[in-house]
């Protein structure tokens, strides 16, 4: 391996619990409408600013044993939970692959999670979030994986339009909305990354994602109907990144 394959690969790695501390502060501020990239990082509880020492991802979570070192008002957890989780999908690309193919995967990974927070919390999947992992699933194809450009245009299309005309046909049928508006954007978004072709095996893992939720939710006694609402977001991003690590079913079939 290359130096300069090297340090994509690390990077994969070294940034992902920094990403998550990110995609913490996200989760909470961008649903409530919050300023986030003008103001700095304060304790909730008694509103102090925090200083670098207190930013370090892991490492400061656990040396404040999860509290502010002024109040003693818990950190959220998540924090933590998003930071192992950033450095979890990190490791996995950088084990996948190579260079900057690495740091791209894990890229798409972590956008991919902090979409899933967001819509499995609040039902909602901004566009000031998807419409941008779709530009950066376009620059990735064109400048990493020198796929032509149709490829990116022709799976975002694919992608928004299968499932636009879904929603539509179902509402159509049933009077009433089906999948949210959210919903055709991100696999458009997605399309962007895998090409067309991926798309029905991203498809699969999303429905197979969603039967076993329906299916722990029964084997814990809760009532399941055919009206709960499911955040199809989170399904979609999980059989995005599996199609993605993976590559498509159709490979292993044919």
């Amino acid at each position: 391996m290359q130096v300069s394959e090297i340090f994509w690969t690390l990077a994969a790695v070294v940034l992902g619990p920094f990403v998550g501390s990110f995609i913490g502060l996200l989760t909470l501020r961008l649903p409530a409408e919050r300023p986030w990239a003008a103001s700095r990082s304060a304790c909730d509880g008694c509103g102090r600013k925090l200083g670098p020492l207190d930013l370090i991802p892991l490492i400061s979570f656990l040396a404040l044993r999860g509290r502010c070192g002024r109040c003693g008002a818990p950190i959220p957890r998540r924090y933590l939970l998003l930071e192992v989780a950033c450095l979890l999908i990190g490791a996995w690309s950088a084990a996948a692959f190579d260079g900057p193919v690495a740091l791209a995967t894990a890229l798409f990974g972590w956008w991919l999670l902090l979409l899933a927070v967001i819509d499995g919390e609040h039902f909602w999947l901004p566009d000031r979030l998807t419409l941008p992992l779709g530009a950066a699933g376009f620059a990735v194809s064109i400048l990493v994986l020198r796929e032509p450009v149709w490829a990116p245009l022709l799976g975002a299309a694919v992608g928004f339009a299968s499932l636009w005309l879904l929603a539509w046909a179902y509402k159509r049928l049933r009077g009433r909305e089906g999948l949210g508006g959210g919903d055709p954007r991100l696999l458009g978004a997605i399309g962007a990354w895998t090409g067309w072709s991926a798309l029905p095996s991203v498809v699969v893992w999303a429905g197979l994602a969603g039967i076993s939720v329906a299916l722990a939710q029964l084997a814990l006694r809760r009532q399941v109907t055919l009206d709960q609402r499911l955040p199809f977001g989170v399904f979609l991003a999980i059989g995005a990144w599996l199609t993605w690590l993976l590559g498509p079913l159709h490979g292993f079939l044919g």
